[in-house]
């Protein structure tokens, strides 16, 4: 059994931030850290005091993490970036949060004594003398200190304190990773200081020693210990007073921490086969697993069991089978044709997450040309005359601003034309698209025409289609192009009104141009001539994607099975750290790579489009290398030059890694490799939470008139689908109980630190 652990991030915006720049604003960013491992960096907002991201990132790490910090930066185009302020949110406040923590966070300073990280090794022992008992303390090495010098390192010694007297180590030049073996002892006395303290310190030649991080013993309980050996966290000095928060504005803020214990593959077996057998025997099934799943969740957890159990049946190759029996569900339930899928149901959840997971590459390669052009020729549009600004528009003449009808006039033809490119690429993309979404778009088009088969309801199937695909999907990709990876920084306030018109203007096509759409904002009238062909284009590209025969898909699938996908594309920076401080700023060396689960090859010129960062290339590297039975424990960060490695300055070039190896913190993304264990465990957590509901239910069903036929299992013996899987819970539960855990990476011991 092994633990996993995850955060749920949102960062949401920002509100009353000091302005840094000389115009009275700010062009703020959030970096976020775990355990001072910079992990994510959102997009710049421009020019403003209460910035907007709505950024959400899904992160793996240690289950052994201690904090996760939010910096909010100031960018500069010329000069280093300023520091804000930031949010710290420890592991054990997550822990007193089981919904997750949400809500507004004061922003305070940033103190370079509290942005310590890295850890010591010592021994401690009590000594037994002829006079009295002596501490010995030995200051064996230390790693992942905090970089204080310009060169990206630091020159770190230790001081230790006991009892009024303090002893040094030597400097070690241009380590943060440094090694000393040296040993210190102090007298014992009756009625002594009962603190031992161990700091550690960056030498500077001309300005003050930067401080790195200190550990503090409890003297009684190494008495009784005797010995202890082990990696120690390095503290922050917290001995200053507290200072005022709300100057530096507010962090709006959702995280959350969910810790898994995840067992061996066989445990989950019995509870993944019977929800596969639900799917297979479809709505013929009496016990409608499915059915009660979706009748005992919440709406608030609606979206993350829809996700789950889209994964796991992903994994199973009954992702069609599973929305199928939604869609049959649904229909099964629904009496009107308008509204059909427009509630926020298991199956359209589903739907969404399906979406994302299968057809975000698809996604890409159809809308994101479109999005480029927005964003690049950066237009003024505006279709609403109560919103029209002639002055930020410019002239169109020799001084002579123009009129209110010619901005009108001139945006609906922007705007018809990025529409008629966007259905003009949707029509070409038919082969494009991947086979197991069309597979699913025929199956949908197909239950609800059979539902709904009058000549009235001719466009019923086409909406139902086009409610997934253009009002679930690429209509938010539009308003929002960051959040599905289309663009690395947000829109400005322009582009971000074209995006919205183009998606008002797209689900206006999707919905078939109805009476009811057109009502509601009367002027987008103007674009209605290119809505009305676009409505053409989009049902013969439905009629067309749906017509795609079985053994064309198969053979499309096998095809598509054969290529290793790049799992990423894009520029790396190979970067130099200058400057001083935790928030460095960096200089970057661009080339250009592709990894895929086979390979990594780069080039100095670009061969795809550029979509990545730095932190989602180390996690994508991570990931393709998680499976490695040969991965390192630790790894030299430097290089081996001369005679000596450049980070830990040992002088043998086989010698052990000086840094922990951190292969577990990752990003997760729609693209991400499933893990069916971990899947089969959250949809185990949420039937465990809902267990009670699910016994009352079966016992409904048990005391009901009608039986019905009943499933038979070996023997002949008669079983039930609630029964087995409340069976299969508890047998989940004893198993967790049973099974030991895995031992945690080493942790520094806590018992002889003084929580200070």
């Amino acid at each position: 059994m092994a633990k996993r652990s995850s955060l749920f991030i949102r960062i949401v915006e920002g509100k009353n931030l000091p302005a840094k720049d000389i115009t009275g604003s700010s062009d703020p960013y959030c970096i976020v850290k775990v355990d001072h491992e910079p992990i994510i960096r959102t997009a710049t907002v421009w020019k403003t005091l209460c910035p907007f991201w709505g950024e959400e990132y899904q992160v793996h790490l240690l289950p052994t993490f201690h904090s996760v910090a939010f910096y909010v930066m100031d960018e500069d185009a010329l000069s280093r970036d300023d520091v804000i302020g930031k949010v710290c949110l420890t592991r054990d406040t997550l822990a007193t949060h089981p919904k997750g923590f949400s809500g507004w966070a004061h922003l305070t300073e940033v103190d370079p004594d509290e942005e310590v990280q890295g850890e010591i090794h010592l021994r401690l022992e009590v000594v037994p003398g002829t006079r009295a008992c002596r501490l010995r303390c030995s200051v064996l090495e230390a790693r992942d200190l905090a970089p204080k010098d310009r060169n990206g390192a630091s020159d770190p010694f230790v001081r230790v304190r006991y009892n009024g007297r303090m002893q040094e180590t030597s400097i070690v030049k241009k380590s943060r990773y440094p090694r000393w073996n040296e040993t210190f002892e102090f007298e014992l006395e009756e009625g002594a200081a009962e603190a031992l303290c161990v700091e550690a310190w960056d030498w500077d030649l001309v300005s003050r020693n930067d401080f790195l991080g200190k550990v503090v013993f409890n003297v009684q309980r190494l008495r009784a210990a005797q010995q202890e050996e082990g990696w120690f966290r390095l503290q922050p000095d917290q001995s200053k007073s507290q200072r005022e928060e709300g100057n530096l504005g507010s962090l709006q803020l959702e995280v959350r921490l969910r810790d898994e214990m995840v067992l061996p593959s066989d445990c989950y077996q019995p509870l993944v086969q019977l929800l596969c057998r639900e799917v297979k025997l479809g709505t013929q099934s009496p016990g409608q697993l499915i059915l009660l799943i979706e009748e005992t969740t919440s709406t608030e957890c609606r979206q993350d069991v829809a996700t789950t159990l889209l994964k796991l049946f992903l994994g199973q190759g009954l992702a069609k089978d599973f929305l199928d029996l939604l869609f049959q569900l649904e229909l099964g339930r629904t009496s009107e044709a308008n509204t059909l899928f427009r509630s926020n149901s298991l199956a359209s959840k589903s739907m969404e997450s399906f979406l994302k997971v299968a057809g975000m590459r698809y996604l890409h390669g159809v809308l994101g040309p479109i999005i480029d052009r927005v964003f690049e020729e950066k237009k003024y549009v505006e279709l609403d005359p109560s919103k029209v600004e002639v002055k930020d528009v410019g002239c169109s003449g020799l001084h002579r601003p123009q009129t209110e009808a010619e901005v009108l006039e001139q945006s609906a033809q922007t705007l018809s034309a990025h529409l008629r490119a966007l259905l003009s690429s949707l029509s070409r993309s038919v082969r494009a698209c991947p086979a197991v979404v069309r597979a699913t778009f025929r199956q949908l088009f197909r239950r609800v025409r059979e539902r709904f088969p009058s000549a009235q309801d001719e466009n019923v199937p086409f909406i139902a289609v086009t409610s997934f695909l253009c009002l679930r999907f690429i209509s938010p990709a539009i308003m929002a192009p960051k959040l599905f990876h289309l663009r690395e920084r947000h829109a400005d306030a322009r582009t971000s009104r074209t995006l919205l018109l183009l998606a008002k203007a797209v689900q206006n096509v999707g919905n078939m141009d109805t009476p009811a759409s057109r009502a509601k904002e009367a002027w987008m009238e103007p674009l209605q001539p290119t809505v009305r062909q676009g409505v053409a284009q989009l049902k013969d590209f439905i009629t067309k994607l749906v017509d795609i025969q079985e053994k064309e898909e198969l053979d499309l699938q096998w095809a598509l099975s054969l290529q290793a996908p790049p799992v990423k594309e894009g520029p790396l920076f190979i970067h130099r750290t200058k400057g001083k401080g935790p928030l460095m700023s960096s200089s970057f060396k661009k080339l250009h790579f592709s990894l895929t689960t086979e390979a990594l090859s780069f080039a100095k010129t670009p061969s795809s489009k550029c979509v990545n960062e730095l932190n989602q290339w180390l996690s994508a590297l991570r990931k393709v290398s998680i499976n490695n039975t040969g991965l390192l424990g630790s790894y030299h960060p430097g290089v081996f030059r001369g005679d000596k490695w450049s980070c830990c300055h040992q002088r043998d070039k086989t010698d052990l890694g000086c840094d922990k190896t951190r292969s577990r913190v990752t990003l997760q993304e729609w693209n991400d490799p499933l893990d069916h264990d971990l899947e089969a465990q959250l949809i185990y957590q949420h039937l465990l939470g809902v267990e009670a509901t699910l016994r009352e239910k079966h016992r409904q069903l048990s005391a009901g008139p009608e039986a019905g036929p009943v499933l038979t299992g070996p023997g002949g013996a008669p079983e039930d689908p609630v029964a087995q899987l409340l069976q299969v819970l508890q047998d989940l539960r004893e198993a967790h109980r049973s099974s030991p855990a895995d031992s945690p990476p080493s942790e520094p011991s806590r018992v002889l630190e003084l929580q200070t």
